[in-house]
């Protein structure tokens, strides 16, 4: 885990053995289940360190976010189509202290995570098998969480609704995104506005590795979702918000 280790120094990270240990028992797993369960085409040492764990990290370039963490309190983190586990998981190994819910529709890669969760001995984890549309409207999850994370889920105007519902008021939502964020969020304006969020800033990662090709939207939670959003299974990727009709999304989701 050499390429981590000297990778996470530019966000002002310092990984002990135990937590590189951690990383590499991951990894191990990671292998393990790539088959079975379809994890990821990013399978070599070199590209999971950086295109899977150093890009999960790259959220402590946000000030706000090493802010909270070194706030002390406990922050509830949802990760939202995690698949491997990306964010959620690299940043629960650096802050075991954070409570961290993953939510997945596929079965197979909760399965995995439930094995891995255990594999490393992580405690305050709540992996979740269901659609994002259907588990931001349950009571415990809805307007619950502090910091609303997803990456390489679905373009922005589509994931928008499937991440603001699960913000509280006063909360964060970050979408790890590509260059094609920019086309994104000229089409998103309406839609982030319409569940209660406030774009704050894009910020193009830094970190030497991923420079040039990774960003992170940060968007404000500033008022309650409306009871409408989300809306059912399948229809925010059919008909997204703010998208008149007829109107051909950039791509196709899950791409990026």
């Amino acid at each position: 885990m050499n390429l981590l280790a000297l990778g996470v120094r530019e966000f002002g990270l310092e990984l002990s053995p135990d937590k590189l240990q951690a990383f590499e028992i991951y990894y191990r797993e990671l292998r393990r289940w790539n088959r079975r369960a379809n994890l990821t085409a990013l399978i070599s040492p070199e590209e999971v360190q950086i295109k899977h764990f150093l890009d999960s990290l790259s959220i402590y370039e946000l000030a706000e976010f090493r802010e909270a963490i070194s706030s002390g309190r406990e922050l509830r983190i949802v990760d939202v189509g995690t698949g491997g586990g990306f964010p959620g998981v690299p940043i629960k190994i650096v802050n075991p202290q954070v409570s961290l819910t993953l939510v997945d529709s596929s079965r197979k890669k909760v399965q995995f995570l439930e094995h891995l969760i255990g594999a490393l001995g992580l405690r305050g984890v709540e992996v979740i098998w269901g659609r994002a549309e259907e588990v931001a409207r349950r009571g415990e999850h809805r307007e619950q969480y502090d910091w609303v994370l997803a990456r390489a889920l679905a373009e922005f105007p589509v994931l928008a609704e499937y991440l603001i519902p699960f913000c509280r008021v006063g909360g964060y939502v970050v979408a790890y995104k590509g260059p094609k964020i920019f086309q994104e969020l000229e089409i998103s304006s309406e839609a982030i506005s319409a569940l209660g969020g406030k774009v704050l800033r894009l910020h193009q990662v830094q970190a030497s590795a991923l420079r040039g090709s990774r960003y992170l939207l940060l968007i404000a939670k500033e008022s309650p979702t409306p009871p409408l959003y989300p809306r059912r299974p399948g229809i925010p990727a059919k008909r997204p918000l703010g998208l008149k009709k007829g109107k051909p999304p950039l791509h196709s989701p899950g791409s990026q």
